[in-house]
């Protein structure tokens, strides 16, 4: 019996609170009864700067798995992850080429941070290990460990978009960068179409060939598969958090304040790829091309900071506050605030509350791997009165959620006529379009995700 091994950028460690979706995965993965009887290990960056160098290792264990994370220092986590990693890859691989900040310092530090991960990790792996690697931070990780003897099956998911070819060929060493993902034995994608872009890529400017879809060769005559698995939620779970949250204070807090009006809701990271000021936009051009709804809809927009760090980041909270406030200046009433825009995180048990709570669901990103936001909104639905989900064409669930409003996120006239549809939209119709959705997500849920991307690695 194999273990498995998942490699991440930081480590959801036992007792800690806060972790997401993916964590939860993650860790359900680790405790499947298919791996437990060698148990499971979890390795990562520990979150903690060190004082010191980098490599620092700390271990946990916690039931059947062992948790080891990893110190890094100030200069290899500024160059590593908030240099390449979020300055560099990711607005590359969110098709931003105007926000690449390359240099081949933070290049180094990547490279380099990747390689003690390597390093660190090599010892302790055996030959029937199963490892799930996952990410962008963690790309030429596979490469680097099979350099180091590492023999056992290696797998590695990609959860934010993969661009097109002439994107990433746009890249310095991108050849270095990606030709790492070939050391794998299965590398999986969230959609069809990111598989069938990084075929592109290896046919075009990678030197190898696909021998079948889903079946390459690199330029050395290596084979590797690699699919598309869409990432999915706790379907079930999260519907009977949300049916609990009804009684919760929050909820009941949140729904007198609404004093009878309609709420929509958007919950993101605070992040450009998520369109946030295009969603503001969109939702004052509602407010000006449909006065019949006027003071029937109160938006709110929950987006905690994400990387403050990070210039980029700064600015566009910057933006979204003078936009709110040019909103509501503009179309306020004395007993009636159009927008509510929050900069905090909340409870995820609250989370579900406010989506139930929610008539219209606003998931409006201008690229995204998958958005599971949109996932949970659905589930979070009371099946007797469902609210409306109105998606962007180009988040990975509009390939599984079809029947959402579909929108094109940069066509502000678009998104506000789908809001007053949604606003508007008969309780048959709301029906039929959750019931959709949501069998999709009952039949394609978290566990039907991680099983068949490990059952395909093992037999890769």
């Amino acid at each position: 019996m194999s273990r498995l091994v998942v490699v991440s950028n930081r480590v959801a460690l036992p007792g800690r609170a806060g972790s997401g979706g993916l964590a939860v995965a993650l860790q359900a993965a680790l405790e499947d009864s298919s791996f437990q009887d060698r148990g499971g290990l979890w390795f990562g960056w520990s979150g903690d700067i060190a004082d010191g160098t980098s490599g620092q290792l700390h271990e946990t264990r916690a039931g059947n798995i062992d948790y080891v994370t990893m110190d890094l220092s100030r200069e290899d986590h500024d160059d590593y992850y908030n240099g390449f990693a979020n300055r560099t890859l990711w607005p590359l691989l969110h098709f931003r080429m105007d926000l690449v900040d390359y240099s081949r310092e933070t290049w180094d530090a990547y490279r380099r941070v990747n390689a003690l991960f390597a390093d660190r990790l090599a010892p302790l792996l055996r030959d029937d290990d199963v490892v799930w690697i996952h990410d962008y931070h963690l790309i030429p990780l596979a490469s680097l460990l099979r350099e180091r003897g590492v023999r056992c099956r290696l797998g590695f998911f990609l959860h934010v978009p993969m661009p097109s070819s002439d994107i990433l060929a746009a890249l310095p060493h991108h050849g270095r960068l990606f030709e790492g993902l070939s050391a794998h034995d299965l590398v999986g994608f969230q959609t069809s179409r990111d598989l069938e872009r990084f075929q592109d890529y290896v046919r075009l400017f990678g030197r190898g060939r696909v021998i079948e879809h889903g079946v390459l060769e690199t330029a050395t005559g290596r084979r590797l598969r690699a699919g598309a698995f869409p990432i999915s939620i706790d379907t079930d779970g999260i519907a009977r958090q949300a049916a609990a949250a009804v009684g919760k204070s929050s909820f009941k807090r949140l729904a007198r304040s609404l004093s009878g009006r309609a709420l929509a809701i958007g919950v993101d990271r605070l992040d450009y790829s998520k369109g946030l000021p295009e969603r503001f936009r969109a939702f004052e051009r509602y407010l000006q091309r449909y006065p019949d709804q006027l003071g029937q809809v109160t938006f709110l927009q929950i987006a905690p900071v994400s990387r403050g760090g990070v210039i980029e980041y700064q600015t566009l909270r910057s933006e979204l506050e003078q936009l709110a406030g040019h909103i509501n200046g503009g179309h306020a009433e004395p007993d009636w605030t159009p927008m509510r825009y929050v900069n905090r995180n909340f409870p995820h048990a609250s989370l579900t509350g406010f989506y139930r709570l929610a008539r219209v669901g606003l998931v409006t990103p201008l690229r995204d791997g998958m958005n599971l936001v949109a996932k949970e909104y659905v589930a979070a639905q009371d099946p007797d009165d469902p609210g409306v989900l109105v998606l962007s064409a180009f988040a990975g669930a509009a390939r599984e959620l079809d029947a959402a409003l579909l929108v094109n996120p940069y066509d502000l006239d678009g998104v506000a006529a789908a809001i007053a549809r949604a606003v508007g939209m008969p309780l048959e119709e709301r029906r039929e379009r959750w019931q959709a959705m949501m069998t999709r997500l009952r039949d394609h849920d978290i566990t039907d995700w991680r099983r068949g991307y490990l059952q395909t690695l093992r037999a890769a």
